[in-house]
């Protein structure tokens, strides 16, 4: 990869840090370095995706009575946004918080494509820091799996870890009352809702099958980690309410 920001500040270090622990792990064993260097971005990003994961559990709580500031206020939009945002900062929710951490993992997601698509199986000395050293021997063999070339398995786990973390984070809406006519509004939302749980899992079956099996273990692990994230803090909320 050409020198330049994304590649000095993004590209490199997350490079660095795979063949770092590569000198490391047992028989400088890929998949177990991907595997530790996904948990270690996630846990970097854990301040962040906590807030947003913990905003979104409240919002869920608080979704009836947004549906009847909806409803009181619903000839008076800027009236309904104020009372909504009162809501929110009542409840100590960052609805905006989500997309921050989108916007601060999309470079990161771009830059891990690269390490593990471009930069694997051949290590590239050139991209290396004076500290860093290639290991003598490097093993891309992963339960059976060789992650340089497509595993239909691990991309079946992608999109099936992918469905569920959906699952926990967006859970189905409710179905319209018998009877009532559904808005467009509410028509968008449950089909965007239904695309989300079903489509997303498909497509990211599709991109870690048609990569490589390096980038589909990232995925899952990083489905994993969210998942596992996603059920304490419901755990902990009972716990809480209880």
């Amino acid at each position: 990869m050409q020198p330049g920001f994304f590649s000095t500040v993004f590209y490199q270090p997350l490079y660095n840090a795979l063949v770092l622990i590569l000198g490391v792990v047992p028989g400088a064993n890929v998949g177990v370095a991907i595997i530790f260097l996904t948990l270690i971005v996630r846990g970097a990003l854990l301040p962040l995706s906590h807030k947003s994961v913990v905003s979104q559990a409240k919002m869920r709580k608080i979704a009836p009575e947004i549906e009847k500031l909806k409803e009181k206020h619903k000839d008076n939009k800027q009236e309904q946004a104020r009372k909504t945002m009162e809501l929110y900062k009542e409840h100590g929710i960052n609805p905006f918080s989500g997309c921050l951490l989108v916007l601060i993992q999309l470079p990161i997601i771009f830059a891990l494509y690269f390490v593990f698509f471009k930069g694997l199986p051949d290590l590239k000395v050139e991209q290396l820091y004076s500290f860093v050293h290639v290991p003598s021997v490097v093993s891309m063999m992963f339960l059976g799996i060789i992650l340089s070339k497509k595993s239909i398995i691990i991309a079946l786990l992608a999109g099936v870890t992918q469905y569920y973390q959906i699952k926990l984070s967006i859970p189905a809406m409710a179905p319209a009352e018998k009877g009532a006519k559904p808005s467009f509004k509410d028509d968008f939302a449950r089909s965007f809702n239904i695309q989300m749980r079903y489509m997303l899992p498909v497509i990211v079956f599709g991109i870690s099958y048609s990569i490589s099996a390096a980038v589909a273990l990232y995925w899952t692990t990083s489905n994993l980690f969210s998942i596992a994230h996603e059920l304490y803090v419901k755990r902990k909320a009972e716990a809480i309410k209880g």
